[in-house]
């Protein structure tokens, strides 16, 4: 019964781990398992440890679940063999900045951002939720920190809604064109073509389509995970839970062919760089995309989960960095010692290849 228990719990964690190849726009209510790969992977690793303690010659079970879903699992948990930078490698920053309101934690969140930009030291910064630039004059406050470019494009900006994406960089920016979608969003992506000395790097920065989960929804979420609702709300929270983050991904999926379409123009042209705040874990359509197309940043050079967005019982890597076959990326983390929003940075190091 045991063992029969163990490989129905690996051919879930197969099924769930290539469900990111499963369009949400096609089926949404099944684009959205990924989310529970890693409660997958925490069974998996509970039957080894039974097997271990009770009959140790059914470890095997386990281990051959953990090696057939191996491309899944290097893909949530990657551990790549770190190397240091190259001299000439770009460092850059993707932030969700949340609006600069300090993850309700800091009064002085703006402050808090800028100083820590400044001392990352980094050649490019995206930001996502740049939405104090013009009330604040930031520009005037990030060329002090050594920014001598800066551009914000406004996504929207009416009674109810203000949200921007803005780019902070040491490259002189030639051009910037905002990647329209059909689906009509407070979200947005927008492209910058940076002079990167005799190279022309194009930057797209994102923030795609928001779950749009309130608190409450959020504190049900926790509930439902500790157990502590009642038995009759389970089903009915659960599934309302479910509609809202299909009809998110549903709305994303649009939104990421739209900028796929953008990056094939240019792939070969030109060094690519995409990041921001996808808003979809590793075990997604949206990544699974971008990744056909470039090279996933954290999953060839970063350790670990890397859990970018940091509020409780929603612990996921929703922030990206892909780059272009041209550029070799180096040491890309999660910097979560830098608690002002409730994303933490993501930062990489991009060394574009030179053609001889």
């Amino acid at each position: 019964m045991m063992t029969g228990a163990n490989i129905a719990t690996i051919i879930i964690m197969l099924l769930v781990g290539y469900s990111d190849r499963v369009n949400p726009a096609d089926h949404p209510l099944l684009s959205t398992i990924g989310m529970v790969f890693p409660f997958l992977l925490l069974a998996n690793m509970a039957f080894l440890l039974f097997w271990l303690i009770f009959k140790w010659s059914r470890a095997w079970v386990p281990v051959v679940g953990f090696i057939v879903a191996y491309v899944p699992i290097s893909i949530y948990i990657p551990l790549s063999v770190q190397s240091s930078p190259p001299d000439g490698a770009i460092k850059l920053v993707s932030y969700n900045v949340c609006s600069y309101g300090g993850n309700f934690k800091y009064q002085n969140g703006f402050e808090m951002v800028s100083d820590y930009l400044h001392d990352e030291e980094a050649d490019i910064v995206c930001l996502q939720e740049d939405n104090d630039t013009w009330r604040r004059c930031v520009f005037q406050e990030y060329e002090k920190k050594g920014f001598k470019y800066n551009d914000t494009i406004v996504l929207c900006h009416d009674e109810l809604r203000f949200n921007g994406l803005g780019i902070h960089t040491r490259f002189p920016i030639i051009h910037r064109e905002r990647i329209n979608y059909s689906t009509v969003s407070n979200n947005g992506s927008a492209a910058w073509w940076l002079q990167v000395g005799k190279d022309t790097l194009v930057v797209v920065n994102n923030h795609f389509e928001s779950c749009h989960l309130n608190q409450q929804d959020r504190q049900q979420y926790r509930q439902l995970l500790k157990g502590e609702m009642a038995r009759d709300s389970v089903r009915a929270e659960s599934q309302l839970l479910m509609v809202k983050l299909a009809e998110a991904n549903a709305k994303r999926s649009k939104q990421i062919e739209t900028v796929c379409d953008y990056v094939e123009q240019y792939i070969g042209r030109y060094p690519i760089v995409v990041c921001g705040d996808f808003n979809d874990n590793p075990i997604s359509f949206s990544r699974h995309q971008m990744a056909k197309r470039l090279r996933d940043c954290f999953v060839e050079t970063g350790r670990g989960i890397g859990l970018s967005y940091n509020q409780k019982a929603f612990s996921f890597r929703i922030d990206h960095v892909f780059c272009s076959e041209d550029i070799t990326p180096y040491q890309c983390h999660i910097d979560e010692k830098m608690d002002a929003s409730d994303h933490y940075p993501m930062v990489c190091w991009l060394k574009i290849d030179v053609n001889p």
